[in-house]
């Protein structure tokens, strides 16, 4: 997710930072840098050029910090102003009605509306809302079929349309249904086109006379850049949207959508989803995303994701791990564990993407499907260990790696690759335990400092 974008920007960052001083001269290159890097990141050309003379004046004008180096100073600048550009601050959905609340999923074919109507109404859920999920789409083959799976995977009720019905019907009698039965939210998805036209808006147009939806959502696909904004701007002119979902966020290196759309049309990005799971849908912070664009990374949403898969932290636990870290007791079973662990917070390279200075080494590392394999691999080896071996590997000899790879399905070279990479890693452990545990206890909470 915007891998390019943030390679570029950080090489403009860093050659600012042997700088002196801020001059006009060298604000200037750095901007031309910047301007040449938004661009290629496929962002609108009127919001790159006001977005470059507003950093460029205040750059220009900033009162030097004593604190700080030129390159810091212009990176403050910048995120401030990217940061605003994505509209300063998360916008969460407007739920401030009386149930049962109608919210309206539109969007083009293919831009994932169902999946995300999908993952949204999972996302209410465990806000502890009682949700609705709607099929009008009766154009799209299986369309309906499809919501309804997601709801039964999800355990979310799905109203029971067919494809005799009429979409405006569909959603009015769902909503009147909904509300006898006490849902708090109705989640309408509408039919999709291959492109806009009349009688698509007519009939979306129509669906909102008839439900009054307290969201009108664009569910937009942000690989396709510009067009997803001219997307935007069409449907809002028709329909009036509260706010956007941009979806395959993480399959987009340039990411000219999420910086465009909220200064092209003025409504937010509330949502982004990524990755395929029903659980990939994320609330859209700009603070955090502009974070990520300049290779800060992301510890608040990584934080957050730990706390949602792993539940409440056992401190004892924790404190026994440090200790076995401290003291190179750390074996090969507790490694099993705190892989299970990574795994729920999603890929490898997203995970990465989310730690600070992090941006170089994802850049070099660019086979992530290799490393998962050979995560999954090492998985397997621990498990076809005998406990004792998994709490002492020094026991592995000849004869018991063998029986180790033909039992997990490897080679006897892929479990010397675990043993000798385990061995580094606990190298590295004893020299954290000299004063780095401290910078752990921000990812896991209850995760104490050395």
């Amino acid at each position: 997710m915007l891998d390019t974008l943030s390679d570029k920007l950080s090489g403009v960052v860093r050659n600012l930072s042997g700088q002196g001083k801020i001059r006009e001269s060298n604000i200037q290159d750095a901007l031309k840098d910047v301007r040449n890097s938004l661009l290629e990141a496929d962002v609108n050309f009127k919001v790159v050029k006001e977005l470059v003379e507003r950093v460029k004046q205040k750059a220009l004008g900033a009162e030097v910090w004593k604190s700080l180096t030129p390159g810091q100073q212009f990176i403050q600048i910048f995120y401030d102003e990217l940061k605003d550009l994505m509209g300063g601050e998360a916008a969460d959905l407007d739920l401030k009605a009386a149930p049962p609340i109608p919210i309206l999923m539109v969007g083009l074919q293919g831009s994932g509306k169902t999946t995300t109507t999908g993952k949204l109404g999972k996302l209410l859920k465990s806000r502890g809302r009682r949700v609705l999920l709607v099929p009008a789409d009766v154009y799209r083959p299986a369309a309906i079929d499809q919501l309804r799976t997601l709801g039964n995977q999800l355990e979310i009720d799905v109203y029971p349309s067919t494809t005799s019905m009429n979409p405006v019907d569909i959603a009015r009698i769902a909503v009147e249904h909904a509300g006898k039965l006490n849902y708090d939210i109705v989640l309408i998805d509408t039919a999709g086109r291959l492109a806009i036209d009349d009688e698509m808006m007519a009939e979306v147009e129509n669906i909102k006379t008839a439900v009054k939806p307290r969201e009108i959502l664009l569910v937009a696909d942000a690989m396709t850049g510009q067009d997803a904004v001219n997307t935007a701007t069409k449907f809002d002119q028709r329909l009036g949207l509260t706010g956007v979902v941009l979806t395959k966020l993480d399959g987009d290196a340039r990411g000219g959508a999420a910086l465009s759309i909220k200064a092209v049309t003025g409504k937010p990005i509330k949502f982004v989803g990524v990755g395929e799971k029903l659980d990939g849908l994320e609330v859209f912070h700009p603070d955090r995303m502009a974070q990520r664009i300049l290779g800060m990374g992301d510890m608040l949403t990584l934080i957050e994701k730990a706390q949602d898969s792993m539940g409440p932290v056992d401190e004892k636990k924790a404190a026994e791990q440090v200790r076995k870290l401290k003291n190179a007791e750390f074996t090969l079973e507790d490694f099993l564990e705190q892989m299970k662990a990574m795994k729920k917070l999603g890929s490898l390279e997203s995970v990465m993407g989310m730690l600070p200075g992090m941006g170089a080494v994802k850049s070099a590392m660019k086979d992530f499907g290799a490393a998962e394999d050979q995560l999954k691999k090492f998985e397997a080896i621990i498990h076809s260990m005998t406990p004792r071996e998994r709490r002492s590997h020094s026991l592995l000899n000849g004869s018991r790696r063998k029986r180790i790879a033909a039992g997990s399905g490897t080679t006897v070279q892929d479990v010397n690759a675990l043993i000798k990479q385990f061995d580094g890693a606990q190298q590295v452990m004893k020299k954290l335990s000299k004063g780095g545990f401290g910078a752990l206890k921000g990812l896991f909470p209850g995760f104490p400092g050395g």
